[in-house]
């Protein structure tokens, strides 16, 4: 849906990185290498970026380090449209509602990253109804044609995994 709209590949990629998570940053080389694409091509949508207020740049030595605006008033909107594109949202919705007792729901792997993928890595901490989980993933895999990854931790568990994460971590759920 999403390249039926914005016909740019490099374009929706740099949405991707730097949208799905507020924290990634990157640099012109790290993305050429990333995206497998020329510099030039990926320089060009950086700075028509850059230019309309949606990243924040900054600089590192001789790199310019590009990172989203959070501040900026379609920030969310973006975020919202990439949500729906990669299929969180529904995942979100569909699983907490009768999981038992859910306390955070993060999101890892490339999409935290920023990079697509058709593999979407989940971590629940809380005690859930397994059974449950499990039939509402095959649902949702179905609905967002996605392959879907998880990983149940007690708190305790995944204050030891935690530390083995950098940037890598994006929160989609939190207990109210």
């Amino acid at each position: 849906m999403l390249d039926t709209l914005i016909t740019s590949k490099t374009r929706i990629k740099l949405l991707l990185k730097f949208f799905l998570n507020e924290s990634t940053s990157s640099y012109l080389r790290n993305l050429e290498s990333e995206f497998g694409e020329s510099s030039n091509a990926i320089r060009l949508e950086l700075n028509k970026f850059e230019e309309a207020g949606l990243l924040n740049t900054s600089l590192e030595g001789n790199k310019k380090i590009f990172k989203a605006n959070i501040t900026h008033p379609l920030f969310k909107d973006i975020r919202n449209i990439l949500m729906k594109h990669t299929g969180l949202d529904q995942i979100v919705e569909e699983v907490i509602q009768k999981l038992g007792d859910v306390e955070r729901v993060y999101l890892v792997g490339d999409l935290a990253k920023g990079i697509n993928s058709s593999v979407v890595d989940l971590i629940f901490i809380g005690n859930l109804n397994k059974k449950y989980l499990i039939n509402l993933i095959e649902k949702s895999e179905k609905i967002i044609s996605k392959k879907i990854k998880y990983i149940i931790y007690s708190e305790e568990e995944f204050l030891v995994y935690r530390k083995q994460l950098k940037n890598e971590l994006f929160i989609l759920w939190v207990k109210e």
